[in-house]
């Protein structure tokens, strides 16, 4: 994990910045296109619809919460899909943060996970309807911020076993995000203060019509099977 490198200069610094001293604007701004770009556009491979599409002939989006994510996937097509998904789903992320980590280090490993996560809410290559970014959000907290990362999580298993709603949890948790940041923020980053704020932003705006079902007592229930929908799919 990233914060096991934050104890040395290498690891604050990444390998660009360490080794580079003095480089010209002109270059910093050329690799924006390294920790920015790429990573939006490993965030804009959206597992769970090439999945959807490769495994089922159909797409994810056309079914339940109409979200093309880890939940919509469980409930739509079952285990073997949701795993695939999720898997896939931490893995951009990590390549994403690790290759900002590579220029300048923690603030680039910060702002690269952050535009895979943009990545795979607005996928450039679907339309720009993508996922609700949980997933990627949550691994960017192992790698970036894990102190927080289990403090969310059990606020988030807790919410879940009570009210057996995966939005409720996950809106929660990201509202709480940038509040816990901001108190246990130690590198003096302000721009990953900002950053949080946005990612909580973007979940509980994709999760507005799950707020609003929440409230009118229409919000699916999570179970770990999938609906009988997926079974006509398969037919």
């Amino acid at each position: 994990m990233l914060n096991f490198f934050l104890r040395y200069e290498l690891g604050f610094k990444g390998l660009i910045g360490y080794n580079f001293h003095n480089i010209p604007l002109w270059i910093s701004l050329l690799l924006m296109l390294v920790y920015v770009f790429i990573p939006y556009l490993l965030g804009s491979i959206n597992t769970a619809i090439i999945v959807s599409k490769s495994m089922y002939n159909d797409d994810v989006r056309t079914h339940g919460s109409g979200n093309a994510g880890f939940t919509n996937m469980m409930r739509i097509y079952g285990r073997r899909a949701a795993i695939i998904t999720f898997v896939g789903d931490v893995l951009k992320t990590v390549v994403a943060i690790m290759i900002g980590w590579c220029v300048f280090g923690y603030l680039t490993a910060y702002i690269a996970g952050f535009a895979c996560f943009i990545g795979h809410i607005l996928p450039v290559f679907y339309g720009f309807r993508g996922g609700k970014g949980v997933v990627c959000l949550a691994t960017m907290l192992i790698m970036l911020d894990w102190r927080i990362f289990l403090v969310l999580l059990v606020v988030f298993l807790g919410s879940v076993a009570t009210t057996k709603y995966i939005s409720f949890g996950a809106i929660l948790s990201a509202m709480l995000y940038p509040i816990l940041l901001n108190r246990m923020n130690n590198t003096g980053l302000a721009m990953i203060e900002f950053i949080a704020l946005g990612c909580a932003v973007f979940v509980v705006v994709k999760h507005r019509g799950n707020i609003k079902r929440i409230f009118s007592g229409t919000e699916s229930k999570f179970e770990f099977k999938k609906s009988k929908k997926t079974d006509e799919i398969e037919k």
